[in-house]
């Protein structure tokens, strides 16, 4: 089973600048990543939550609980924090970091993620897509 895990004002998504982030909501993409799961023959779980603290706790349950890899839009923590990078690395899980906007083609200070490189890979800038795409190749990991 794979745990998704959404950070801050990502529960917006649909109605926060729809030109950056797309008409979809969060709850729409986890529908839809559900039933991606389904034909890949496993499992979701997805999360959201505007505390960092609290991601970080999923993360450092995330194998106690029965995950097998974790695919993780860190949203605004991804340019700023250390603690939710160790928290990646603590989890000992294949972890993909996803942007729904290419943050290489933004504002200087997103340009930088310090969280992805404690991921064994990150998409980004494909929209909803980059949630599938990174379900697909934990899937093929057998995660």
């Amino acid at each position: 089973m794979i745990l998704v895990l959404n950070g801050p004002n990502l529960n917006k998504l649909g109605e926060r600048e729809p030109e950056q982030y797309g008409r979809a909501s969060l709850a729409d993409i986890v529908a839809e990543l559900g039933n991606l799961a389904q034909d890949l023959g496993t499992r979701v779980e997805a999360r959201q939550s505007n505390h960092e603290g609290q991601l970080i706790d999923w993360l450092h349950d995330a194998k106690r609980g029965g995950f097998t890899g974790v695919i993780i839009n860190p949203g605004g923590f991804s340019h700023t924090s250390v603690a939710l990078r160790d928290a990646i690395t603590a989890a000992t899980l294949p972890v993909i970091e996803v942007h729904l906007s290419n943050i290489h083609a933004r504002e200087p200070f997103r340009h930088h993620s310090v969280t992805a490189g404690a991921c064994v890979g990150s998409v980004t800038g494909l929209g909803s897509a980059g949630y599938g795409l990174a379900l697909r190749y934990l899937a093929s990991l057998g995660a």
